[in-house]
């Protein structure tokens, strides 16, 4: 049979020999082997086995619930979604919680550790500036963590134990209005201090040895206080540095919008309306400057 085949192929169509192609064994297996795929994942769309999928959106909300809140587990996620009208079971959401990638950045845990305690935390640091004469002052000041606010400054030449402690009951002159005292090891706190703290029902924590990052409110407010006065101005005595520095922290409080506060100002500042023209207001003897819009 096959020699009558190729003697009518022959006869049919002379020219047959033209379209051969040489190849080798293992092309013509491969192209089985592909041809077989293919069939079957063909063949598998066919009919959908199992439970219908769940859709990309809901899958990313799951992960964000997961993300967002460490604590939850599957019947929590389970009963928000059931809030938001998904139908989906809570084996569903167990599996896809596994399926969550990890975060290995703690910067997240971190902050909101922080904004949950910021209210209780203050800390106190001291700055040195040399007069016209080269003497040495001596800066002190409180901030609170919440706002940002400097709840209490003064300047002095000779800084000693007692003069500190009373600055802080200055600060909290009827009762304590944090938890924490966040200071470093300055040698001019000695003992006394510290107990003075506690004594009021206020905790002092001390940061590690040359670790100033670990009093970061108190440290960027020294640096934007040098950026934005010091580094521009030179104090004729100890008087006339506690008028500038004073200054610099009404300008602080209410004028200077802050990254750390949405772009607001520790107590709060009204926006302006959208018409009238805009007026500027000088700051700190013309350093800075306030801008409203005239009614």
């Amino acid at each position: 049979m096959d020699r009558w085949f190729w003697v009518a192929v022959r006869q049919v169509w002379p020219g047959w020999k033209a379209s051969l192609l040489v190849v080798k064994p293992e092309t013509v297996v491969e192209w089985h082997r592909r041809a077989f795929r293919r069939y079957w994942r063909l063949k598998s769309k066919a009919k959908q086995i199992g439970r219908t999928p769940i859709s990309k959106e809901l899958q990313q909300l799951i992960f964000q619930m997961a993300s967002e809140n460490p604590t939850w587990g599957a019947p929590r996620i389970h009963g928000e979604l059931k809030m938001l009208g998904f139908d989906v079971a809570e084996r569903t959401i167990s599996r896809w919680m596994q399926r969550q990638p990890r975060n290995t950045d703690p910067a997240q845990r971190w902050l909101s550790f922080l904004r949950n305690h910021r209210e209780a935390i203050v800390a106190m640091d001291f700055f040195t500036m040399p007069t016209v004469t080269f003497h040495l002052l001596y800066c002190s000041f409180i901030i609170a963590h919440d706002r940002r606010r400097v709840l209490h400054l003064n300047v002095t030449d000779h800084p000693t134990s007692t003069w500190i402690t009373q600055q802080i009951r200055e600060t909290f002159p009827d009762e304590a209005g944090a938890r924490y005292l966040i200071l470093d090891h300055d040698g001019k706190y000695g003992f006394e201090v510290p107990a003075a703290i506690r004594a009021m029902g206020i905790v002092p924590l001390h940061t590690a040895l040359r670790s100033p990052w670990q009093n970061g409110v108190a440290e960027r407010w020294i640096g934007s206080c040098r950026r934005e006065l010091l580094d521009h101005v030179i104090p004729v005595s100890e008087r006339h540095l506690r008028r500038l520095v004073s200054d610099c922290v009404d300008y602080y409080h209410d004028d200077r919008t802050h990254l750390g506060l949405d772009k607001q100002t520790p107590n709060g500042r009204t926006r302006s309306g959208s018409d009238g023209m805009v007026i500027s207001f000088p700051r700190i003897g013309g350093l800075h400057h306030r801008y409203e819009r005239a009614a």
